[in-house]
C-alpha cells in the first residue's frame, strides 16, 4: 500500500512518495512540481541519512546568518558603550571611569573574535579616511593627547578629532587642534606602512607638519584682538622667504628613524581595530564611503 503527502504553497509543490518498503530500503525519491509544471526526480541518499541531509540544508545557511546578526549586534553595542563612555573628548581628558573602560574593552574583544575579513592587511577595505574612536589605556596616542590636556586648560588648547588617511600603503595621522577656541591649526604625520603577514604591519614615521593656524576673529576675546593684529602685523615684516616658509607650515623630518609594529585584530567596511606590540587597542571608525567589496586587493606581503 502507497501513501501520498502533498504541501501546497502559491509558488512550489512537493510531493513526498513513500511505500511499504522495509527500513532498510536503500534509496527514495523526492518529485518536485513548480508553477511551470515541469517534474524532477533525483535521488537524495539513503533512507536513514534523510534527517541527516535536510539539517546540512537547513542549518548551513541559518548558521552563517545567526553570525552575521551577532556580529552587527556586536559592532551596535560597541559604538553605543563609546557614547557612554563620554566618546572622544571623555577619553582624552581621562575623564572616562575605570568601569566604562572595562566596558568598551570587553565589547572590543567581542567584536575582535568575528572579524570578517581573514586578511586584513592586504584588504582594499583597509583604504580610506579613519577617526580615532578609543585608545587603549597605555596607547602613545591617549599619552600624547593627555599630555596636551594637562599642560593647557580646555579653554586655552584642546584636541577636537584625531584621524588618519590610508592610501596606497601610506599613512597621513592628522591632529586638529583649537587654542582659545578661535585658533584652528592641524599636526600631520605622514608615515610608511609594510605589510608582514595576514595581520601584521609596520609602520615608519617621515615626517611632521605642523600646519600654519587659521583664526576665526569672530570668535577671539576682544581683549586679545588687539595682541592678535600686532601679531599679524610683526609677521608682515618678516623676509619673504620665512612668511612663505611659515605660510606653507613647518615641517620637521624623520627620515623613519621611528617605527612601531601593530597587528589588525578586526575590520569591515566600518570599523577598524589595531593592536599595538603592547597588546594595547585603538579603535577607529570610517570617514568616507570606503571601496567597494570586489575591489582587487593591496599587494601581497612576502613569506
Amino acid at each position: 500500500m502507497a501513501s501520498s503527502i502533498s504541501v501546497q504553497s502559491p509558488l512550489l509543490s512537493s510531493k513526498f512518495y513513500s511505500s511499504s518498503f522495509p527500513s532498510s530500503t536503500e534509496f527514495f525519491f523526492l518529485e518536485n512540481s513548480c508553477k511551470n509544471e515541469s517534474s524532477v526526480k533525483f535521488k537524495i541518499g539513503k533512507r536513514k541519512n534523510f534527517r541527516g541531509v535536510m539539517q546540512q540544508t537547513v542549518q548551513g545557511p541559518s548558521a552563517a546568518y545567526a553570525k552575521e546578526i551577532e556580529r552587527l549586534s556586536a559592532k551596535e553595542s560597541l559604538l553605543l558603550a563609546f557614547k557612554d563612555a563620554g566618546g572622544f573628548e571623555a577619553l582624552v581628558t581621562g575623564k572616562t571611569k575605570s568601569l566604562q573602560s572595562i566596558d568598551v574593552n570587553e565589547r572590543i574583544v567581542s567584536l575582535e573574535r568575528l572579524n570578517p575579513t581573514p586578511r586584513p592587511t592586504t584588504s582594499p577595505y583597509l583604504e580610506g579616511k579613519w577617526n580615532f574612536e578609543w585608545f587603549g589605556s597605555g596607547s602613545s596616542g591617549l599619552v600624547a593627547a593627555r599630555s596636551l590636556f594637562e599642560r593647557f586648560p580646555p579653554e586655552l588648547a584642546n584636541l577636537s578629532r584625531l584621524d588618519v588617511v590610508i592610501k596606497d600603503l601610506y599613512a597621513k595621522n592628522s591632529a586638529s587642534l583649537k587654542f582659545l577656541n578661535s585658533i584652528e591649526s592641524r599636526f600631520i604625520i605622514s608615515s610608511k606602512l609594510t605589510v608582514e603577514g595576514p595581520l601584521r604591519m609596520k609602520q615608519e614615521f617621515l615626517e611632521g607638519l605642523l600646519e600654519s593656524p587659521k583664526v576665526n576673529e569672530e570668535s577671539i576675546p576682544q581683549q586679545l584682538r588687539g595682541a592678535l593684529a600686532q601679531a599679524t602685523n610683526a609677521a608682515q615684516q618678516l623676509p619673504a622667504l620665512i612668511r612663505d616658509a611659515v605660510s606653507n607650515g613647518l615641517r620637521f623630518p624623520l627620515g623613519g628613524s621611528f617605527e612601531r609594529f601593530f597587528m589588525i585584530s578586526y575590520l569591515d567596511d566600518e570599523i577598524l581595530i589595531i593592536r599595538d606590540a603592547g597588546g594595547v587597542p585603538e579603535v577607529l571608525t570610517r570617514l568616507d564611503p570606503g571601496p567597494s567589496p570586489l575591489a582587487e586587493p593591496m599587494t601581497e606581503y612576502e613569506s
